[in-house]
């Protein structure tokens, strides 16, 4: 099983989806920014009150002998971890593509760090057991869908410990997180309210749909997102990039202006930004917004990504080898930094850094597709490798 150590799925053309931050004060309503003329009704209904729901199958793993035993056993915290997390028990993979709802992830057997947090969570309620969720304080991690860049934040959850006899809170906690135990335990956490988890899955959603290029579910998840809360700034963000994709330019203006009324420096709004307004003939402003973040962010995400491919395309490998290296130091969690890194070193003519770069984005990637394709890369190039070895 791939172990669960992935981040919190987001997407944005700068789109940032899964951030958490300090409560702003109370929001206007943002009815203003929205446009339902313009978007076909939702092929599909938007649902948020089954978020935490059993299903009759989740309802019988907790019925289950061997799951009540486990919490006789270890407690009714560890054991629903144990019961949970235990490959003997169950087999949970990671899989970035599609938040779900809980029932969804344990009808699947996979998620991302969000659905797997609420999954555990339902799972913890149902147990009649207090639930902490966290934002995780971790830099941003991007990752790309196409044209479309997605930013990362992580979450996770924590259950405060009861005694065993009294039912009394012990003062610990016992944090279920799907880094690996020595990173997760080298960052800060913030609490954050269950409302937020829910806006989170609303943004997430609205980024999937973005990303499969269907704009019209997109723009309703992202308007019920910032219904919910309209002091999430992130999904004015997706906001905008659905409208910059329908074509409608102004309305991306005022949703990205938005965001950065609230957020003045935000860097994806900013980024996503200039190229509206020099769509919309506003060339001194795109130039001067631009201008301002360069000195905000001189590197932004996929720089040297970017350069690395030009090299590629130019066969300057060793400059491209550089530049790819440059950017797995940056993100050494991104699967395609990985493989490029590994094209690279082929190209260069080095099989065995090769072998170990397609071998680290396999063991990164964050979709069942990427790991076939690189599992079909890496089988290719270890057979080469063999068949030149009997030759020689």
């Amino acid at each position: 099983m791939k172990t669960l150590s992935r981040w919190l799925f987001s997407a944005s053309l700068l789109l940032l989806v899964g951030g958490c931050a300090t409560p702003p004060p109370p929001f206007p309503p943002a009815t203003d920014l929205f446009s339902d003329a313009t978007f076909h009704a939702p092929a599909q209904p938007l649902r948020t009150d089954q978020l935490f729901a059993l299903s009759p199958a989740m309802r019988a793993k907790i019925d289950n002998p061997a799951f009540r035993a486990s919490m006789r056993r270890a407690g009714p915290e560890h054991g629903l971890v144990d019961a949970l997390y235990n490959h003997k028990e169950l087999q949970l993979d990671y899989e970035a593509s599609v938040t779900r709802d809980a029932a969804g992830t344990f009808a699947e057997g996979k998620g991302n760090c969000l659905s797997l947090v609420i999954m555990t969570a339902a799972f913890a309620k149902a147990l009649e057991l207090d639930v902490i969720f966290q934002s995780v304080l971790v830099e941003e991690q991007w990752s790309r869908s196409g044209d479309i860049y997605m930013a990362s934040h992580h979450v996770n959850l924590s259950l405060p410990l009861r005694n065993a006899h009294s039912g009394a809170r012990t003062g610990a906690t016992l944090t279920i997180d799907f880094l690996p135990a020595e990173d997760a335990e080298r960052f800060g956490t913030r609490s954050i309210e269950e409302q937020t988890i829910m806006v989170m899955y609303m943004n997430n959603r609205a980024a999937e749909e973005l990303a499969a290029h269907n704009l019209d579910q997109a723009y309703w998840w992202a308007r019920a997102a910032i219904e919910k809360d309209p002091s999430y700034v992130v999904a004015y963000n997706t906001l905008g990039v659905i409208y910059q994709r329908h074509g409608d330019m102004a309305l991306a203006e005022r949703a990205f202006r938005r965001a950065l009324v609230h957020e003045p420096e935000n860097t994806n709004a900013m980024s996503n930004l200039i190229p509206v307004l020099a769509s919309l003939g506003k060339q001194a402003e795109s130039q001067q917004l631009a201008a301002q973040l360069l000195q905000i962010q001189p590197t932004p995400p996929f720089y040297y990504f970017q350069r690395g491919m030009k090299a590629m395309r130019e066969a300057r490998y060793a400059d491209a080898r550089d530049m790819f290296q440059r950017e797995v130091k940056r993100s050494p969690y991104y699967h395609e930094f990985h493989f490029w890194l590994a094209i690279a070193h082929l190209r260069l003519g080095d099989s065995n850094e090769a072998d170990n770069e397609i071998t680290r984005a396999l063991d990164t990637s964050t979709s069942d597709n990427a790991t076939r394709v690189y599992s079909a890369k890496l089988a290719y190039m270890r057979a080469q490798r063999d068949s030149m070895r009997r030759l020689n």
